[in-house]
């Protein structure tokens, strides 16, 4: 199964909780930080609601 890594790009500010928890969800808490996650249905959908404030890149080690 591939991998993806996400990095949060923008602040959380003004975002609503959903968002803030979709974030904390993915384990991310701070500009810059990256986290690798499985390339699934719901990791996707999670980046799909916070899309404005992350980064997606593939991993070639999956």
């Amino acid at each position: 199964m591939s991998k993806l890594v996400v990095t949060q790009r923008r602040s959380r500010n003004g975002s609503d909780q959903r968002q803030r928890d979709t974030l904390r969800s993915l384990g991310l808490r701070r500009i810059g930080q990256r986290v690798q996650h499985d390339d699934t249905p719901q990791i996707r959908g999670m980046i799909a609601k916070v899309a404005h404030l992350v980064e997606v890149s593939e991993d070639g080690d999956g």
